[in-house]
């Protein structure tokens, strides 16, 4: 069984398209935030994050499987994730700021891929105890502007999600569209086709004014 948090401090969650500037986002927050705060937040990804899940990682970014598999996998790495590192740093009071959560394989796999979100749902209900973060920022960009981006910054990092047909970004895109608005007191949608800047700013003025008693900059 999986520790419990003693106490109850921010796991905000950062979702969107590809293209959408996340792991950028999320550097420059570091930055911003824990520099100025002096307070120690856990940053971290999915699929990913601990050595057992970047694993699982591979296999899923690597290679065509079935939806159904991949689904189990996303679940699989996520559990992973969750025991050694999320519920952890939680239980220790630090905030977590994780790049892709549960939302992500309601989108992916749940819409797009067909497998249905109820289904999805129950399969990471199941995996996480039940554990849903206290804010999702939805960085929302076009396909174009996303897959644009992905296209600049060279076949590096390239998986084969980048390499979808227009028609599956723009699918994604709209379900997180319809998520947001169906949970728009938990998700929080932000133009991410705005400078950098402007990007950052937005989400950390978001931050501070959902959490004044536990970000307040120094």
């Amino acid at each position: 069984m999986a520790p419990k948090p003693t106490k109850n401090p921010p796991f905000i969650t950062f979702e969107g398209g590809e293209g959408a500037g996340k792991t950028t986002v999320i550097s420059r927050i570091a930055e911003l935030i824990q520099a100025r705060n002096g307070q120690e937040i856990v940053f971290t990804r999915e699929p990913g994050g601990v050595p057992s899940a970047e694993s699982i990682r591979q296999v899923i970014l690597g290679q065509q499987i079935d939806s159904l598999t991949e689904t189990l996998l996303f679940a699989a790495a996520r559990r992973e994730h969750l025991v050694e590192k999320i519920l952890p740093a939680l239980s220790k009071g630090q905030p977590v700021f994780c790049d892709r959560f549960i939302n992500s394989s309601v989108v992916y796999q749940g819409l797009v891929r067909g497998v249905g979100v109820n289904e999805v749902l129950e399969v990471n209900r199941f995996a996480t105890e039940g554990l849903m973060p206290n804010l999702t920022i939805f960085l929302d960009v076009s396909p174009k502007v996303g897959l644009e981006r992905v296209s600049a910054r060279g076949d590096k990092d390239k998986n084969r999600f980048d390499s979808e047909e227009l028609d599956f970004h723009q699918k994604v895109r709209d379900g997180f569209l319809d998520l947001q608005k169906q949970n728009s007191e938990r998700i929080v949608r932000i133009n991410s086709e705005q400078p950098l800047d402007s990007v950052v700013k937005a989400v950390v003025d978001l931050i501070l004014a959902k959490f004044p008693d536990e970000f307040v900059l120094k």
